[in-house]
């Protein structure tokens, strides 16, 4: 029998999704399960953008532009502007969701065996996006004793080697909820021009800021225009994951030509999904203040609540709709599973995802969970009193 590639074995599996066998079967044997493992939020899509396709009078589903329809491009375009990135179409590259953009950046930006520097806990599948290139991810540690701030300047510059290529950021960021300010950002600026790196910015939950905190962008950065590749999806600003359209934005012509070359040997990003994504960007602005609204309200209670669990610890994210939080238990990923396998309340279990995977350090985040507050209120709350009994008497616990 042929072996599969050393590139498959070393490819990491989802410390998201790999759960989801227990999770299946536990609803098999009955038990509700209340996912707080996945972004999947429960937010309706915009009308404009589901009525879009209700209204499609097409004869043919064909190709697309590899760099997506111009006309979807112009008015995304516009949409940066009026919130103060100023490009032009020809800045955009659209890709298969977000993940696609990462994937086609670091495979554009960085050569196999050089070496991307982020905070950890980082997006999980960043490991995955970097083993798929060839890349190595090095992680500089935040910490949740700090809820997750920006590491020190020197922290970063002590991991900055000749194989360096770049530093990627996902602001606001997943798992943390962390909101980077515009001066963390300078920070990391500073360390872009000195260094001559790439900074690739993740900005997908842009829209989901709280406390009147207010998102900066990497593209507004002066004097690095060129080294700024960021990185966007339209999945959680319209709560719609499915369509799997996203985006690579830059003024660097030459990464944006390169990133096209890939793009053109999957010849195009979905054409339904770009209808849906363009007619989007028509969403009234009471939409996105119902949502933080309602966001806020879910973050405010889910962070309460968890605090007056005791042992636990969780930090008050100021964005996106993550937090990490810091459990009294011996391995979060064995609780995780125990939850699913062994243990109800009242016919009722949790999902969570263990921390772990969102760090690249061995033994960081052992006893620590990535929670997404994408439920109702009501659901939460329940969630959270499965979550204290099962601490409760869960066998790893630790005081």
């Amino acid at each position: 029998m042929p072996s599969i590639s050393q590139k498959g074995r070393e490819m990491p599996p989802s410390p998201i999704r790999k759960l989801v066998p227990y999770a299946e079967q536990a609803k098999r044997n009955g038990i509700k399960v209340y996912h707080l493992n996945i972004g999947q939020p429960d937010i309706p899509t915009p009308d404009v953008a589901l009525n879009a396709i209700r209204n499609l009078n097409l004869r043919i589903l064909e190709y697309t532009h590899s760099a997506g329809n111009e006309s979807y491009r112009r008015k995304l375009a516009g949409y940066y502007n009026s919130i103060g990135i100023h490009i032009d179409y020809t800045n955009i590259l659209v890709t298969t969701g977000g993940s696609e953009a990462v994937l086609f950046a670091l495979m554009t930006c960085v050569n196999p065996g050089e070496e991307v520097i982020t905070p950890e806990p980082f997006y999980a599948n960043y490991n995955g996006f970097a083993t798929a290139a060839g890349i190595k991810i090095v992680p500089v540690t935040s910490y949740i004793k700090d809820d997750f701030a920006l590491p020190p300047m020197s922290e970063i510059e002590k991991k900055i080697t000749a194989k360096t290529k770049g530093i990627i950021i996902c602001n606001p960021n997943n798992p943390t909820g962390y909101l980077y300010t515009k001066e963390e950002l300078y920070i990391l600026r500073d360390i872009i021009k000195k260094h001559d790196l790439f900074l690739f910015c993740d900005e997908v939950y842009r829209e989901f800021c709280y406390d009147g905190a207010e998102h900066f962008s990497s593209m507004k950065l002066e004097g690095i225009e060129q080294n700024v590749v960021m990185l966007d999806s339209v999945s959680k600003r319209y709560s719609e994951c499915g369509v799997r359209i996203g985006a690579i934005v830059t003024r660097n012509k030459e990464v944006l030509d390169t990133a096209l070359k890939f793009a053109q040997a999957r010849l195009c990003p979905p054409g339904l999904g770009q209808v849906v994504a363009e007619a989007s960007l028509d969403t009234p602005p009471e939409y996105f203040a119902e949502v933080k609204h309602e966001y806020t309200n879910r973050r405010n209670f889910l962070v309460e609540a968890l605090n007056k669990i005791p042992g636990v610890y969780c930090p008050k994210p100021k964005g996106a709709f993550y937090t990490v939080v810091k459990l009294p238990v011996d391995d979060a990923e064995r609780f995780a599973q125990w939850l699913l396998e062994e243990f109800e309340y009242k016919n009722q279990t949790v999902m969570v995802a263990p921390a772990s995977g969102f760090y690249s350090t061995p033994g960081m985040g052992k006893n620590e969970v990535r929670i997404a507050y994408v439920l109702n209120t009501a659901d939460l709350k329940n969630a959270v009193e499965v979550l204290a009994k099962a601490l409760k008497v869960y066998p790893g616990r630790e005081s």
